[in-house]
């Protein structure tokens, strides 16, 4: 295994996302010192993320919460760079006004099986027909009526009611009342393989990255704007103030108690076929 001594190069593969892009803006753009690591950034949607995930092909990857609970032999949590909603995270949406009692009935679009908004809404309800639909094209599913609902995680989000859709259910309003706690989302893990010095280097790196961003967060939003499809402005601010935020820098107790009963609770309904040991490198 390398030494700290060497050059290293450290492979990173996240979203395309406004958010995703605005963290990692420091590092991307050679804006830190990363001594003897240097980084080569990939990027992929969420759903090929984790999938890419399950063959451990990149160094330090993006994955859903849900994602982690089967690649956790792999890959080790690093403690920062989460989404992570508190009181606030998917929402599912539908042409007519509808409840979530209902949803039984429903055929929902829905981003990939191992998003952790997929894993939220089956322990809401582990019942319902559903189709995956790439997430940008989920608003679309629903306003043709090839779905009924759809399960939107960026940032349709924030823009769906101007579209004439309509709320069904908040999961993160949802998770905080049930449980107190926020919703997570997405998080960073790195190969465990790589060893505790290169893990805990990368994972300063990251820190300093997110702290960076958000000391220049006029230079790091202009960045994090061409990854935004098209988004105006004070709409890509407003999502990446959502999912960039204290708890990106640092889960806390509290975010980490919050991804360890997300994955207890998939255990406990059936959904996820083992308990799932969430660990954090230091």
């Amino acid at each position: 295994m390398p030494t700290l001594s060497e050059t290293r190069t450290i492979s990173v593969a996240h979203s395309p996302d406004s958010d995703d892009a605005f963290m990692f803006y420091g590092l991307a753009t050679n804006k830190l010192d990363t001594g003897s690591l240097s980084f080569t950034h990939v990027l992929k949607d969420i759903q090929t993320l984790n999938e890419e995930a399950f063959r451990g092909t990149y160094d330090v990857t993006a994955v859903s919460f849900h994602a982690y609970a089967y690649i956790a032999d792999k890959y080790i949590l690093l403690p920062h760079g989460a989404s992570i909603g508190d009181n606030y995270g998917p929402i599912l949406v539908s042409r007519e006004a509808s409840k979530g009692k209902d949803i039984s009935s429903l055929k929902i679009a829905i981003p990939g099986t191992l998003t952790s908004a997929f894993l939220a809404l089956r322990i809401f309800n582990p019942s319902f027909e559903y189709e995956v639909v790439p997430f940008d094209k989920i608003i679309d599913a629903v306003q043709s009526g090839r779905c009924d609902a759809g399960l939107l995680i960026h940032e349709g989000q924030l823009f769906y009611e101007s579209l004439g859709l309509h709320k069904i259910l908040d999961l993160g309003e949802w998770w905080h009342e049930k449980t107190g706690l926020p919703l997570p989302m997405g998080g960073n893990v790195i190969r465990r393989e790589l060893g505790p010095e290169i893990v805990g280097e990368v994972s300063d790196c990251l820190r300093r990255s997110i702290s960076y961003s958000l000391a220049n967060r006029e230079d790091a939003l202009e960045y994090a704007m061409q990854f935004a499809r098209d988004m105006d402005p004070e709409l890509a601010d407003r999502f990446v103030a959502m999912w960039v935020n204290d708890l990106t820098l640092d889960y806390t107790e509290r975010g980490r108690e919050a991804v360890r009963r997300l994955l207890d609770e998939g255990f406990e309904k059936g959904i996820i076929p083992h308990r799932v040991p969430v660990e954090f490198a230091t």
